[in-house]
């Protein structure tokens, strides 16, 4: 079977385009909804605005595992689109750099709030399929990085929707 490069799910949140684009492009705010991230740090430190080419590092966990992520913005259009690409990983440290994943998360008002779509795109296009799979497997107990990462983002998307149309919180 054909490697999955890309999955996407998408969800309705009762708030405005805007409310919901402050939040999600504050890579330190991930925490609060992905099953696995917990939150980054942005290399100018706490409070730097989300800008392209904005560079932070993401700090992750997986059952007792615990990784840091190198990540760079490659697209902040307010209230439409924010992007960021995974280009390096280590445990305490991100200090192996190569093309791992991007993410990105797309905007669009519809009546009463606002259509969220987030996607999950392996960049490891280098490694065979079988590497990969194998890979894969080991690293998410028994499924695919696409298997695997359609389950977070559905969890990410419904954290998400539950936390913003429960009441006025502050990025």
């Amino acid at each position: 079977m054909p490697r999955t490069f890309s999955v996407h799910d998408t969800v309705f949140v009762a708030a405005d385009p805007s409310t919901v684009y402050q939040h999600v492009s504050d890579p330190a705010l991930m925490g609060r909804w992905s099953p696995e991230n917990l939150g980054a740090i942005p290399a100018e430190g706490p409070g730097t605005a989300t800008r392209v080419g904005m560079v932070f590092d993401g700090r992750n966990k997986r059952g007792p595992l615990r990784w840091t992520t190198r990540c760079t913005v490659t697209a902040a259009d307010p209230d439409r689109l924010f992007r960021f690409r995974v280009h390096a990983i280590g445990l305490r440290r991100p200090w192996l750099p190569g093309p791992i994943a991007t993410w990105e998360y797309r905007f669009a008002a519809v009546p009463g709030g606002t259509e969220v779509t987030e996607t999950w795109t392996d960049d490891r296009r280098g490694w065979p399929d079988l590497v990969a799979d194998t890979f894969d497997r080991i690293a998410t107990r028994g499924h695919t990085f696409a298997e695997f990462q359609r389950k977070n983002i559905r969890t990410t998307l419904r954290n998400l929707k539950a936390q913003l149309e429960a009441g006025p919180t502050t990025p």
